[in-house]
């Protein structure tokens, strides 16, 4: 990219004739926005993490009367970009162009530490005062090594599902492909699902909680359940947790005739106290004498 200016330089309308075959966006009849030099219908820079890149885009007034334009940058990552913004900083956020004249406004694109390697696309947008907008495309290719990493995190069982999160540690977007094993009591294989791919793309530092219906899970048992997530690039992790199937209603019925019955005992006790106590009670004496 060409170096950028400390401030928009004001050009008069002779220099419109480098532009008169350059590719432009139109908000409306009377102004225009494109590339500076001419040629180039968008925008392209490239650089490593922490590279600060510099051009210059060009306002172009071909009306019969001055105009106010605020610049702005946009745009999400795409490809094996990370969705964040294009980082976009110009030399002045609102520029004013005389009639029939082109303002050629610097700007730096500053390639975030620490991003991801891959495309992000997006664009520089000028508005009037009117509220009509033009935009040109501006594509920022981040370069690196290519790392592909995954891991299987909070992993459980919820009565008929099991849930799990898909986080992707490296710097390539992922398609994850999962595996579902779980095995009961003395190695019964409980549940067997051989790896399918998801339909999930996973961006780099972004993570999904998804979750495996589990319809058949035993009623009574103890289970080891096992996930296995790969990808493209090695990537690949392992995940387990136990779960225990106990039928709450057969014990909440079982419980409820133990309670049941032995509030009938207690009764039947009571009573019998209770008749006991009512009955009189006889004294017994005993005389005794000795006979002369």
């Amino acid at each position: 990219m060409p170096s950028a200016q400390s401030a928009a330089r004001v050009l008069g309308l002779a220099a419109l004739t480098v532009l008169a075959s350059a590719p432009r966006a139109s908000a409306a009849e009377g102004w225009s926005l494109a590339p500076a030099g001419g040629g180039r219908p968008s925008f392209y820079a490239e650089g490593t993490p922490g590279t600060v890149l510099q051009d210059t885009v060009s306002v172009t007034n071909s009306g019969r009367h001055p105009l106010t334009l605020r610049l702005s940058g946009t745009g999400t990552g795409t490809g094996t970009g990370t969705g964040a913004r294009v980082p976009v900083t110009f030399a002045e956020d609102s520029v004013r162009v005389p009639a029939r004249t082109r303002a050629d406004v610097p700007f730096t694109v500053t390639v975030p530490a620490g991003a991801a390697p891959g495309d992000r696309v997006g664009g520089l947008v000028a508005e009037d005062r009117a509220g009509r907008t033009a935009t040109v495309r501006i594509r920022l290719r981040v370069g690196g090594p290519a790392l592909s990493a995954l891991t299987v995190e909070h992993l459980a069982v919820h009565g008929d599902r099991i849930t799990y999160e898909l986080v992707n540690r490296g710097t390539t977007v992922l398609v994850p492909r999962l595996a579902v094993h779980a095995y009961g009591v003395f190695g019964r294989v409980l549940l067997d699902r051989s790896p399918r791919t998801l339909p999930v793309r996973l961006a780099p530092g972004t993570r999904t909680r998804l979750s495996e219906p589990w319809p058949g899970h035993p009623a009574l048992d103890a289970a080891d359940v096992r996930l296995t997530a790969t990808a493209a690039g090695g990537a690949r992790d392992t995940a387990s947790t136990r779960a225990r199937f106990v039928p709450w209603d057969a014990v909440a019925g079982t419980a409820g005739a133990l309670t049941a019955g032995a509030a009938v005992t207690a009764v039947r006790l009571r009573r019998r106290r209770a008749h006991r106590a009512a009955e009189p009670t006889s004294t017994e004496v005993e005389l005794t004498g000795a006979v002369r």
